[in-house]
């Protein structure tokens, strides 16, 4: 498989490392200072662009990746206002977008004990619900994607709480999501239900960035030949 990548920090030059020890050809590298290689031979040689870069790149890219005939698989964060509009572009126009918060097998796992966690809780109301995100000092947008489909998946099954709110406090009906940036810290995600008697935490940790370079190689190889907007649902069938 030919593969792109757009961006090229430290992200994508593991993304490059684990692409190659798959046995896949990496013909096009995109950064900040050669963006006219979208418009390359090289690049419309790829089979997928696989892109991480900054929540106010990741849209142009995509659509420059589109422009080309590529398909792309995203793991940026910080954009999402806008998904409902980028999917009617897919589905108007038969693009590919694999996109997920996290590509790492064991957060989304971690997502669905967290919609588990939830609808159990339920029952309990006597226990609040906060969350607490830690990242490297580079990650610009806070709270975490990763943190916003936690949430998601809190509200989605937790019938007393609609909304969340950044910080450490919060009214009955919104979740708390402390965001703190520090050093090289891959992530750290923690939900916590808390009562008077006690409290159940749940959490993830990732050691490295080697799992999400993985995960969004293996979803490059999943996508080949595959049209409209993809996740990691779509990939593990959960």
């Amino acid at each position: 498989m030919k593969i792109a990548l757009i961006g090229y920090g430290k992200m994508g030059k593991i993304i490059e490392k684990v692409a190659l020890s798959r046995g896949h050809d990496v013909v096009c590298r995109i950064d900040i200072d050669n963006q006219n290689d979208f418009e390359s031979d090289a690049f419309k040689s790829a089979d997928v662009a696989i892109e991480f870069t900054a929540p106010t790149a990741a849209i142009n890219n995509y659509r420059r990746a589109w422009k080309a005939g590529v398909a792309v698989v995203s793991g940026t964060t910080g954009w999402t206002s806008q998904l409902p509009e980028i999917k009617d572009e897919i589905a108007k126009n038969g693009y590919t977008l694999f996109w997920s918060s996290n590509f790492s097998l064991g957060v989304n796992l971690f997502f669905e004990l967290n919609k588990h966690l939830a609808k159990l809780m339920n029952q309990f109301p006597a226990y609040n619900v906060t969350m607490k995100e830690v990242h490297h000092i580079h990650k610009l947008d806070a709270p975490s994607g990763t943190a916003l489909t936690l949430v998601d998946g809190i509200i989605s099954n937790l019938d007393r709480k609609d909304k969340w709110t950044l910080g450490t406090t919060a009214t009955p009906n919104e979740i708390a999501i402390e965001a703190l940036r520090e050093g090289e810290v891959a992530g750290i995600h923690t939900v916590r239900y808390e009562s008077d008697a006690d409290s159940i935490e749940i959490t993830h940790s990732a050691k490295n960035r080697e799992g999400f370079a993985l995960g969004s190689v293996i979803a490059a190889e999943f996508v080949c030949g595959k049209k409209g907007f993809l996740t990691m649902n779509d990939l593990l069938k959960f």
